[in-house]
């Protein structure tokens, strides 16, 4: 985003392993910064849904988490954060959080859906579904990463009217 004289307009925020303080951190951007667009992974890819409904914002979503309190409670217990090294625990009232979360629909004009078939922890047809009618790029292969993610990044700063 620097190259391309656009630092000022990227926030990259390490969220808290709590899903209300998440939202929080990420209201608080928008609140000082004004309309984005977001761009969320996995779990990222649930909050900016959420955070792109409230607010009318379009999203990017990869490899989107779609019913992130069911498939997040095997996870109940200690973890550690996998960028900051943070351990943290993550409990019954974190997944309660992610429930209040849900939509039961979504706008779908507001989306980009960008997925990879071989996502080895979310099941990639879930978001194809999730996400019927929004733009959509499911690839074969890759993981939950999104492998393909620098080639994406001209069509994303597109999207976001960069």
């Amino acid at each position: 985003m620097a190259a391309r004289g656009c630092a000022d307009r990227f926030h990259c925020p390490l969220l808290s392993h709590d899903p209300a303080a998440a939202i929080a951190q990420a209201e608080a951007i928008l609140a000082r910064e004004g309309p984005c667009t977001l761009v969320g992974s996995s779990l990222g890819g649930y909050y900016a849904t959420w955070l792109a409904e409230k607010h009318g914002l379009r999203a990017v979503l990869i490899n989107p988490a779609v019913v992130a309190p069911l498939s997040l409670e095997s996870y109940i217990g200690q973890q550690t954060n996998l960028y900051s090294g943070e351990s943290f625990e993550f409990t019954a009232v974190h997944v309660a959080a992610l429930r209040r979360l849900e939509l039961p629909t979504i706008t779908p004009r507001l989306y980009w859906l960008l997925a990879e078939e071989g996502d080895e922890v979310l099941d990639f047809r879930e978001a194809a579904e999730r996400y019927a009618g929004a733009r959509q790029t499911v690839l074969p292969g890759g993981d939950h990463s999104f492998t393909r993610f620098p080639d994406f990044i001209p069509q994303i700063i597109e999207f976001a009217g960069l």
